[in-house]
């Protein structure tokens, strides 16, 4: 008897621990089949969600002009889906205000693109993808937060125009961005630059530079290399002197140079017969010099104001003037057989 107690218990221990494993593979299986049924759902919510994520972007395409443009305005886009990439067509992107921090590395997939205006986000940085854009001629990123610009951007060989304005930690320019030959209109102003950076000196092609809200206290000695620049804005920054090689400049039509620190004007300035419009007001020169009285209308008083040119001559002439005035006694006096001396002192 004792034997068939020992048998029957082995045979109960046996078959529960197969009922044991049996239940543990069921419950095993039923989880496996519970994770892929997630998964699943999870996939077509996905699905669902770019279908209706690609749905909202097409609605933000439009044509103009017979260019393709993607116009987002303040809207909540902090991040552009991958799903974007099926709308590779698209020419123009202008989102403004969106809240969108990161350019994405996919942007390389629009190589038609023409236009690329993200002015008034959170970019942090300029993705190096961004050279593969050899059609771009527009990168607008001003009003960002921006601190660098990646030197492959130097490939985007068609680039004409390039704003980074008010990017505030911004102090440098890589130098390789001076093989930008097509390049001809940058707005580097309200950042912290406290000079001119040599590859934009060399810039071939460049013809309108606004440096102005930075912090630049010198101009660079070979600034005349820059033959093609018409506009230059430098206001509001912390100049104390210019180089004569500014008068050098042959293209240079307008020139403002408000609210610096500008002790004088180079007098070799007055040979810059193409300069049409130059600002020097609110610079402590050392000669207060004002323009002669003339017999015109207030709107003429206005415009001799404004454009500050004949002022500058003014200014130069008034200070040569000052600068080389001759102050003479003559003392007649009799020595020693009428002997006249006369003194002259500078």
């Amino acid at each position: 008897m004792t034997g068939v107690t020992v048998c029957f218990g082995t045979v109960n221990s046996i078959k529960a621990l197969w009922e044991t494993r049996i239940n543990k593979s069921k419950d095993d299986l039923k989880r496996e089949k519970e994770q892929r049924e997630r998964a699943a759902v999870g996939r077509l919510a996905g699905a669902w969600e770019d279908r209706i994520t690609l749905a909202k972007l097409k609605e933000k395409v439009v044509t103009e002009d017979g260019r393709v443009i993607l116009r987002i305005e303040k809207e909540e886009w902090t991040t552009l889906p991958p799903a974007l990439v099926q709308l590779t067509h698209i020419q123009e992107w202008q989102l403004h205000r969106t809240g969108l921090q990161k350019i994405p590395r996919f942007i390389s997939s629009f190589q038609g693109l023409i236009v690329l205006d993200l002015s008034r986000n959170s970019i942090t940085e300029i993705p190096k993808e961004i050279g593969k854009l050899t059609r771009l001629r527009e990168l607008l990123v001003s009003y960002n937060r921006l601190s660098c610009v990646p030197e492959e951007l130097s490939s985007c060989e068609s680039l004409e125009k390039l704003e980074l304005a008010m990017n505030s930690d911004m102090d440098e320019l890589p130098e390789q961005l001076s093989n930008l030959k097509k390049l001809y209109h940058l707005d580097l102003s309200m950042n912290q630059f406290t000079t001119i950076p040599e590859c934009v000196v060399s810039l071939p092609a460049l013809e309108w530079l606004d440096m102005g809200g930075n912090r630049l206290d010198r101009l660079p000695d070979d600034i005349h290399r820059m033959e093609k620049l018409h506009t230059l804005w430098l206001q509001r920054n912390e100049l104390e002197y210019l180089p004569d090689n500014i008068s050098r400049m042959p293209s240079l039509d307008t020139l403002v140079l408000s609210k610096n620190k500008l002790r004088d004007i180079p007098p070799l300035m007055e040979d810059m017969t193409n300069l049409r419009f130059v600002n020097f007001r609110d610079n402590p020169l050392t000669y207060d010099v004002s323009l002669p009285d003339v017999k015109e209308d207030v709107d003429e008083e206005d415009d001799r104001e404004m454009f500050g040119r004949e002022f500058m001559h003014h200014y130069i002439h008034e200070a040569r003037k000052r600068d080389s005035q001759t102050y003479t006694s003559v003392l007649n006096v009799t020595l020693d057989g009428g002997l006249e001396i006369t003194a002259s002192s500078l």
